[in-house]
This record gives C-alpha cells, structure tokens and sequence, in this order.
C-alpha cells in the first residue's frame, strides 16, 4: 500500500571506458533477472571545449507478484564526454572518456495494481494484508531486491575495473 525505499548506492568514475558495452550490459542484466527497461529521459548539453554533458535516467521495473513490484532508477550523469580511439589488441576501437556519477536506486512498491485503494473497507482489508505479508516482505522480497541491486553495482564496478581481481589479503591470514 505504498512504496518502501532502499538505501542508494553511487559510483563515480573518470577515464576512458565503453559506453555502449555498459548500456548493453545493465540492459542484459535487466533481460536475465526479468526487468522492463526504460529510458525515461535523455539530455544531452551542448559540448564545451572540454566535451559534452549528458543526463540519463534510466528505470526497471517488475512486477514479482500480484502484490509487490521492483523499481530500479539509474540516474546517469556524465561531465567532459569526448569520444577517443585507442588500441586494444592491435585493434582500433572507439572509447568514451568521460567523468561518470550513477545513483542507483531501488523501490519495493507493495499494492502495484491499486486493489486495496478506494473505499475504507478495502483500505482497511489493504492494512490487514500488509500485517500478514509485513515479514516476508522484509525478510524476502527487500532483501531480494536489495541485493539484486548490490550484484548490478558489482558488475558496474567490475566493468569498470574498480575490483580487485586478487584476494587481497592472501599472504597474511595464516594458512593450515
């Protein structure tokens, strides 16, 4: 009967980096976990010296069950975008080099379809529900989403290269 908020999660990063491979890739994981992607807006400022700015927000949204539904919010917002060509592999490719800030933002939406809205008896029916269902929809579904989100920051950072690639700790936990 409302809308249950998650905490935000940001990344911020500056360099060169493919912008098209990470479109592809958030909209392959919006594909792989069930998620409508949208683009509800696009704003792009005219280039500076320095390059263009741009403004996305993107949404992805599921409906779980009758009840419950997932909104995921990227707000994307770049500084100082100039297109580069570089050489990976004896292979010119064309990279983007930009500064970068995502907010990414996660709802749980209880009652998506309005069924208990209107009058009070079916608000009142509405309430009751929300008791009932209130564990499981901590326990199960924000903590679900709220993870599923975290893994989409993972992968963000992992394309990014902003992950270890080694056990950083390796060496000094003593070994049995």
């Amino acid at each position: 009967m409302g809308t249950i908020p998650l905490p935000q999660i940001t990344l911020r990063y500056e360099g060169p980096f493919d912008f098209d491979g990470m479109y592809a890739a958030i909209i392959d994981w919006a594909k792989n976990y069930g998620y409508l992607w949208l683009e509800t807006s696009y704003k792009h400022k005219v280039p500076s010296p320095k390059g263009a700015e741009l403004e996305f927000l993107w949404e992805m949204t599921k409906n779980v069950t009758e009840y419950i539904n997932y909104r995921i919010t990227f707000t994307v917002h770049t500084w100082d975008t100039t297109e580069v060509e570089v050489t990976v592999d004896g292979k010119k490719k064309t990279l983007t080099n930009s500064r970068i800030h995502i907010l990414i933002e996660g709802k749980l939406e209880t009652d998506w379809q309005k069924r208990f809205s209107g009058n009070k008896l079916a608000q009142k029916l509405g309430g009751w529900y929300e008791k009932l269902m209130g564990k499981n929809i901590e326990g199960i579904y924000w903590d679900q989403l709220y993870y599923r989100i975290w893994n989409l920051h993972a992968l963000l950072k992992k394309y990014f290269d902003l992950q270890s690639k080694k056990y950083q700790y390796k060496g000094y936990l003593k070994e049995n």
